[in-house]
């Protein structure tokens, strides 16, 4: 059998289990919603309570739907970064987005004694956490872009990143250290990430982020692959360092600051789903790879929430410590099988 006609059975394979994850999803929480009348409000039919289709349609399709958009972001966003840098450990918030999305909110929530009650109250709301933590991420990776146009070494790039990250870390460090305890637990909330807080407009400002995002990761494949030859052989073959940089760089910074904006710092899945995804289709190249991440990084994403709702119980974990139980196992095995990555 080819490789093109084995990719394509595993292609059509993972979008089965994309939508078998997708039904169940939607099915699964609170309130048990059979898997028929699922199907038929999301298709306009029947349902056997109408509270049903409340549920399905003004909460756990949104949901979903922000499910797969988180999942796909990161995914992708981390195969960038593992091909920019060549570096196995290298997530999608390596450049310190997320730490500059973090800064802005704990600007907002931390610092918000010194702005008095009344203008606090309007600040903290859902759309002053998402200005703030835009802000926040879009100067953090303006930085890094002026950085990427100056500096001609790669890894310094993300040394300078990581750097960023601990600046921002330690401000908020001191901002926690001062600010009361309500509004530090405000922020330690914020942190835990959620996927049940927009509606159909946000979703819909979210997803348009996030496709203009994906679209320039599409036409940075063929520079992906280029750089995995290494920076002095994809130069000699006449490809632009500084350009394709610089296009990685702002479509990660699309994907992975969207996806902090809106849901909050979400661990692991930029890390691990690319690693799974190069295990499972036994290839380097991107125009294989960007997809197969797409798919297998929602997949997991909807898995990590059915599991994070605690079916048929009220509760409801934070999203992003079931993604950390997830993803850091998956590393910890890839790394002791010792396979060698596909860079």
């Amino acid at each position: 059998m080819t490789p093109t006609k084995s990719y394509k059975r595993v292609f059509i394979s993972i979008v089965v289990l994309l939508l078998i994850c997708f039904i169940a999803n939607i099915s699964l929480g609170s309130v048990f919603i059979p898997w028929l009348d699922t199907l038929s409000s999301l298709v306009g039919g029947t349902v056997e309570k109408e509270a049903w289709r409340h549920i399905i349609v003004d909460y756990r399709l949104p949901k979903a739907l922000t499910a797969i958009i988180v999942g796909s972001g990161l995914g992708v966003s981390g195969l960038l970064m593992q091909t920019l840098f060549r570096n196995p450990l290298a997530g999608p918030f390596v450049l310190g987005i997320s730490s500059g999305a973090s800064l802005g909110v704990a600007l907002l929530i931390l610092g918000s004694a010194f702005t008095g009650v009344a203008v606090s109250s309007f600040l903290i709301s859902k759309w002053g956490l998402v200005i703030a933590a835009s802000l926040g991420s879009i100067l953090v990776l303006f930085a890094v872009m002026l950085v990427s146009i100056k500096v001609r070494d790669t890894m310094a790039i993300l040394i300078i990143g990581l750097m960023f990250g601990s600046i921002t870390a330690a401000i908020v460090s001191v901002l926690a250290y001062f600010a009361p305890a309500d509004q530090l637990q405000r922020y330690i909330f914020w942190g835990f990430g959620s996927l049940g807080n927009l509606s159909w407009h946000d979703v819909l400002i979210f997803s348009g982020i996030s496709l203009l995002g994906m679209l320039l990761s599409i036409l940075a494949i063929k520079p992906l692959n280029t750089l995995l030859l290494g920076e002095n052989y994809a130069r000699s073959l006449g490809l632009n360092i500084k350009t394709s940089r610089f296009l990685i760089i702002v479509a990660t910074g699309l994907l992975a600051g969207s996806v902090t904006v809106f849901a909050g710092p979400i661990a692991f899945i930029g890390l691990a789903v690319p690693h799974l995804t190069r295990q499972l289709f036994h290839t380097s190249n991107h125009k294989t790879l960007i997809p197969a991440v797409i798919l297998l990084g929602s997949i997991i994403m909807l898995v990590c929430d059915s599991i994070a709702q605690l079916p048929s119980s009220e509760y409801t974990l934070p999203i992003n410590a079931i993604t950390s139980l997830i993803g850091a196992p998956v590393v910890i095995w890839l790394l002791v099988r010792k396979r060698k990555m596909l860079f």
